[in-house]
């Protein structure tokens, strides 16, 4: 007969208000142990995490119905870190930071449980980052691509369309083997609705996982979505498709996850972190924000064949005021991740969409994070757009303009006109290649700059339909001599076509506005004659 002994600190809470409790004693709690409240009212349990290890008192944040718990209710420990149910039956539901469904569908089913804090794995674990995680937008995948285990930061002003790339991303791997988990941080509950919508009319909800901490919720549950988040991913991560521990010969899941948005998470960790008495640090922000989001982010990776080769990318999102990267939370987030993806405010209201700033966005990954087509392609795309938006702004005082820099303007102008792209229009890899290879290869330079989307979109559709054989070829490797003579012989095909039916396009414009402008003149002639009334009329 086998009998376990089960040990539990009870305490009184000394005080509670602000989502926080104090307790007296507790001297076995450890840092980041789950405490379990009684309420006394109505006998209901509520959780809590400690926080604070004071010596004769612990300062715990608060999860659930906080109203219930009153000044001297009971507190007990519980013997294990804060942890919540994790596993497949999650895909496609929406869930709260404590793991619970809020979607109205019943019960999940969840086959094991992970700590919300857990050890990044090591540099021995990890192999670099060589796969892509292709977004669909040609702006982010040919300049600052982004790779599986990577760190990626999307970062700019409010209302420039952060969201809309993460989304976006999620949306692209409907046919990637790609787990996605959308973790939103005080944002509207009428905004993670229409989101849970939006993927599910595109087809990815049930490859999903929504975690939702809405503004409506405590800064507690706002501070731990984040991990909560990480902790779902890394389930994945660490265990093959038939839920055991990933191997060499059962590889882990890839999984991406993206913070909408850390600057809240930030806001929600200093509010609870004032309330618990913690001594405010630099710019009345705790001196340990820049650990929380070290900590956060470093469980994003790629692992070795040994581990699994699962991955974890990490997509943060954090919002600026007025463009100012240089405050306190942006530069930690900053000096945390392997690059960003920087939007500015002028260039969404020009009408550039995605609004991305080619001149401080950077992926620290670069061509590694690349298939080797797209790295041959767009190897100095950056670095000639951003040397055209200089040109461009030292242009418009000058009103004489040599051949050399006349010709770097036009090909600059079609070039960033071609990456436009409206929401939920994905590109795929092979024709972001071919679209920016007619691009070098000068084939936009002679079209008027308002029908290079309409030459992109006709092209691209040209090839789906006609030349599929050609298309896989730009997957598999470098562009050798032969698929590049036969890309040139596709795309010159394709325009010639194009060339035709735009200029048939503009003639029969141009009769119905002679016809319009014909019409106008016998209108305003019949008005004339009617004004000047009939012969015979008028004062003898």
């Amino acid at each position: 007969m086998h009998t376990a002994i089960d040990t539990q600190d009870v305490s009184r809470v000394i005080e509670v208000g602000d989502g926080v409790a104090r307790v007296s004693g507790l001297r076995s709690a450890m840092a980041g142990e789950l405490l379990d409240f009684t309420s006394s009212l109505t006998g209901e349990h509520v959780y809590g995490l400690a926080q604070n290890l004071e010596q004769d008192e612990v300062g715990a944040v608060l999860f659930g119905n906080v109203a219930a718990i009153r000044e001297g209710d009971e507190c007990r420990t519980t013997g294990r870190v804060m942890d919540i149910p994790v596993g497949p039956g999650m895909l496609g539901r929406v869930v709260n930071p404590l793991g619970e469904a809020i979607d109205g569908k019943g019960p999940m089913d969840t086959v094991a449980r992970r700590p919300v804090e857990f050890k990044a794995p090591g540099i021995m674990a990890r192999t670099p980052v060589c796969e892509p995680v292709q977004t669909g937008l040609m702006a982010i995948d040919a300049m600052i691509p982004v790779g599986r285990g990577q760190r990626e930061l999307i970062i700019g002003d409010r209302k420039t369309g952060k969201t809309a790339i993460a989304i976006d991303t999620i949306i692209n791997q409907a046919d990637s083997d790609m787990i996605c988990i959308y973790v939103a941080i005080g944002q509207k509950a009428s905004t993670v609705a229409t989101i849970r919508q939006t993927l599910e009319k595109h087809g990815v909800l049930d490859k999903t996982i929504i975690v939702a901490a809405t503004a409506s919720d405590s800064a507690p549950l706002q501070y731990i979505a984040p991990m909560s988040g990480a902790a779902i991913g890394e389930y994945f991560m660490y265990n093959g498709a038939d839920g055991k521990p990933a191997n060499e010969n059962n590889p882990g899941r890839a999984v991406l996850v993206v913070y909408d948005d850390l600057s809240k998470q930030a806001v929600a960790y200093r509010q609870m972190s004032l309330t618990l008495h913690r001594p405010p640090g630099r710019e009345a922000y705790p001196g340990d924000i820049f650990y929380l989001h070290s900590r956060l982010l470093e469980r994003a990776c790629k692992l070795d064949p040994a581990h699994g080769s699962g991955s974890l990318t990490a997509l943060p999102i954090i919002e600026t005021q007025e463009g100012d990267v240089s405050a306190y939370i942006p530069t930690n987030v900053i000096s945390i991740t392997d690059g960003q993806i920087y939007l500015q405010s002028n260039l969404f209201f020009q009408g550039q969409r995605p609004a991305v700033d080619v001149g401080i966005s950077v992926s620290r990954v670069g061509g590694d994070a690349q298939i080797k087509a797209m790295k041959q392609v767009a190897g100095n795309l950056r670095l000639d757009l951003a040397s055209y938006a200089e040109l461009q702004s030292f242009a418009q005082f000058g009103s004489d303009l040599d051949k050399s820099t006349q010709y770097q303007l036009n090909r600059g102008a079609r070039m960033t006109e071609i990456l436009r792209q409206k929401r939920f229009s994905a590109l795929d890899v092979a024709d972001q290649v071919a679209v920016i290879f007619a691009g070098n290869n000068g084939y936009l330079d002679d079209l008027p700059v308002d029908a290079v989307i309409a030459f992109r979109d006709g092209l691209v559709d040209y090839l789906q339909a006609s030349r599929g054989a050609l298309r896989a070829k730009l997957t598999e490797g470098r562009i050798s001599d032969e698929t590049a003579e036969e890309l040139k012989g596709a795309i010159g095909a394709f325009k010639k076509q194009f060339v035709a039916s735009l200029k048939s396009a503009r003639k029969h414009a141009d009769n119905e506005e002679l016809a319009e402008d014909a019409i106008e003149s016998a209108a305003v002639e019949e008005s004339v004659i009617d004004s000047a009334g009939t012969p015979g009329d008028g004062v003898a």
